[in-house]
């Protein structure tokens, strides 16, 4: 029998039901094919609002992770499957196959990378709206802190066990999350400041409940029904069925990035910057990033890992190397490394001054930064 060909998508009929929406329509859902949202983490919330906006047919959808799929993500993140945890797949990369798959009309523009002061304004080029998808504080204040540098809202979410929380942060109305939350610790927010997922666990309907939550926010925001922005700080626990909201405070003035002024301590923000070997503990894992400060050659690395008697897995976009310690080293191009089975920073970072030895794997033309 010959093939049959796939017929082509009607666009009009993909979005006939969000488009018979009142508020929306077709007005409506020009604008949504006009914009462009930064997703910042690809886990549970991320990968939930990922297919929201691609379902909903948001022009352009930019994703950044630095992760890769685990098994014990696929119990709440729903773009991911078996295969692309048996790979490590990054998320990022298995996220924009998946959504692509979905929606072909629209732009996915993938990234594998931690967003950090010095990259955050690359990715934040051309885009109309922030979507919060990731799992702690300090990597919530970047975005915030660039956010509102830049005029851009973002829209908050965060889950732990039946809990959730959003917010809709725009520049010139409400306050920035460093004026929510404080700046001076990277634990996470709330009362519930020890808790993470690893100590207390999470529930798929939790993660749901909140990007539902940040999903119709950002749809008003992005088809031009912003008087219908919600104002509010929503926090419920799904389990109980408790929800309590409570009006955002205005800008403070006297904040550095939602007031106005500016101190040198933001135009530094502007500028980024990185210090090589920087490490961070990562939230609700046994697990340490490090950042080495340059671009990693994996052909040369993989070759010398191995005759040091490590056992390595290796994709296109990553290797995992099971030193002799125990501890796993999983290694990106751009110069991070996930360091699996320890918690402790000094202990990560020794095992990649170990086994890592400074600049000796730089990529060619790669550039070190001081």
């Amino acid at each position: 029998m010959p093939k049959e060909e796939a017929l082509p998508l009607d666009t009009a009929e993909r979005y006939s039901r969000q488009m018979r929406f009142g508020p929306i329509g077709s007005a409506g859902q020009t604008q949504l094919g006009a914009s462009s949202v930064l997703i910042v983490g690809t886990g549970a919330l991320g990968a939930s609002l990922a297919q929201h906006m691609a379902r909903a047919g948001v022009g352009v959808v930019r994703i950044a992770d630095r992760d890769f799929v685990e098994p014990s993500n696929l119990q709440r993140q729903m773009l991911f499957d078996e295969e692309d945890a048996r790979s490590a797949m990054p998320k990022a990369v298995a996220a924009a196959a998946k959504l692509q798959r979905i929606n072909s009309e629209i732009t996915i523009d993938a990234h594998v990378a931690d967003v950090t002061a010095h990259n955050v304004g690359g990715l934040l080029a051309g885009i109309d709206l922030v979507l919060d998808g990731t799992d702690n504080a300090a990597s919530r204040l970047v975005l915030s802190d660039a956010c509102f540098q830049r005029g851009i809202p973002l829209i908050y979410g965060g889950v732990t066990a039946s809990e959730g929380m959003s917010a809709s942060l725009v520049p010139g109305s409400t306050a920035c999350l460093r004026c929510l939350i404080g700046g001076g610790s990277d634990s996470e927010e709330g009362d519930a400041a020890a808790d993470t997922c690893d100590t207390v666990g999470v529930i798929s309907p939790a993660v749901e409940f909140v990007a539902a939550l940040q999903a119709a926010e950002a749809l008003k925001w992005l088809s031009g029904n912003r008087d219908a922005m919600r104002g509010t700080w929503v926090s419920a626990d799904v389990w109980t069925f408790r929800v309590r909201e409570a009006k955002l405070p205005a800008a403070r003035q006297s904040c550095p990035c939602c007031g106005t002024q500016r101190t040198a301590a933001s135009a530094a923000a502007d500028r980024g910057g990185s210090a090589p070997f920087a490490a961070a503990a990562m939230c609700g894992r046994d697990s340490v990033q490090v950042t080495l400060g340059y671009a990693i050659s994996m052909d040369r690395i993989k070759a010398d890992l191995a005759q040091r008697g490590c056992q390595l897995t290796i994709n296109p976009y990553l290797i995992r190397a099971l030193v002799p310690e125990g501890q796993r080293l999983v290694l990106f191009p751009d110069g991070r490394v996930i360091v699996q089975g320890t918690p402790d920073v000094e202990e990560a970072v020794r095992l990649c001054q170990a086994y890592l030895a400074r600049g000796a794997y730089a990529s060619a033309g790669g550039e070190q930064r001081k």
